[in-house]
């Protein structure tokens, strides 16, 4: 394991976020919300995902979601919670997740599966909430009785513990959501998986425009180089912010945890679509 924090945070990310994405997009994840009525793909999402708030209105969501256009998050909260309480969404959430990871790793042994959860849990535990909504939320939730269900909530919890940091990064750099959607679509994301957050044609133009004009741009819609490094410094300042939890869990039990990740990540991974907004890289090797 490399000895510099924020590489070790980014290369343990590569490691649990495939584990977290089943609910996104496993058939079963998705069933599992139907199930209780929340039909429709963002209907779930939202739902589920905020769901760690209790029947929040949409603005708390607007806020830490970051990139989808308010107008969509207000169509979606809180008229959810007329559909399925946040109860109920919460455990949707976690049957749909179990459902998947369990086809996906069917073939580990428990042992397997329970050392995974226990490292991931302490990992999760001891994540800094402070100023992160969503982790904060996500770490006060009940510990789940098995193991697909303990490993799932605390790849949950150390995700949006990441995603809280790297919304902080983004705002410090003085990015707002659809700038930071329109340098996603310019350097590596094709833009079919980003339109659908809401924001107009007009606010996709605008975006690039103030990118252009801050040099992050060239007129046609290009990446400039310092652009590039405009946006890893963001990158790096996210990966620096997501370290405590590895560090307070130790090299040899974070070397032993990426080992156990390393087959439920790749079968997990195989889930993601290419150019997802995820933004997850390949796992290396």
């Amino acid at each position: 394991m490399t000895d510099e924090p924020g590489r070790t945070a980014r290369l343990m990310w590569t490691h649990f976020e495939p584990v977290h994405a089943v609910t996104y997009f496993h058939p079963r994840a998705r069933a599992a919300y139907e199930a209780v009525g929340l039909r429709g793909y963002w209907r779930g999402y939202f739902a589920g995902r905020s769901a760690p708030l209790g029947a929040t209105e949409a603005a708390p969501v607007i806020s830490a979601f970051f990139t989808f256009a308010p107008p969509m998050v207000t169509r979606a909260l809180p008229a959810v919670w007329r559909l399925a309480t946040p109860q109920e969404a919460l455990r949707a959430r976690l049957t749909g997740a179990v459902q998947a990871l369990a086809e996906l790793t069917y073939e580990l042994p428990e042992t397997h599966l329970t050392e995974t959860a226990d490292l991931l849990e302490r990992a999760a535990g001891a994540a800094q909430t402070a100023g992160r909504l969503l982790g904060a939320v996500n770490a006060a939730l009940p510990t789940g009785e098995y193991p697909l269900a303990r490993m799932w909530q605390a790849a949950t919890t150390l995700r949006e513990h990441r995603g809280d940091g790297h919304v902080a990064a983004l705002v410090a750099a003085g990015l707002d959501p659809v700038e930071t959607l329109a340098w996603r679509v310019a350097v590596d994301m094709s833009p079919q998986n980003l339109l659908g957050r809401g924001w107009s044609e007009e606010q996709w133009r605008a975006a690039r425009e103030r990118l252009a004009q801050r040099g992050w741009l060239t007129p046609d819609g290009t990446a400039t180089e310092h652009g590039r490094a405009g946006f890893q410094a963001v990158e790096d300042a996210t990966d620096l912010a997501a370290a405590h939890p590895w560090q307070a869990l130790g090299s040899d039990d974070t070397d032993r945890l990426r080992e156990l990740l390393e087959p439920i990540a790749r079968s997990c991974h195989t889930l993601i679509p290419e150019g997802s907004p995820i933004g997850l890289p390949a796992l290396p090797g």
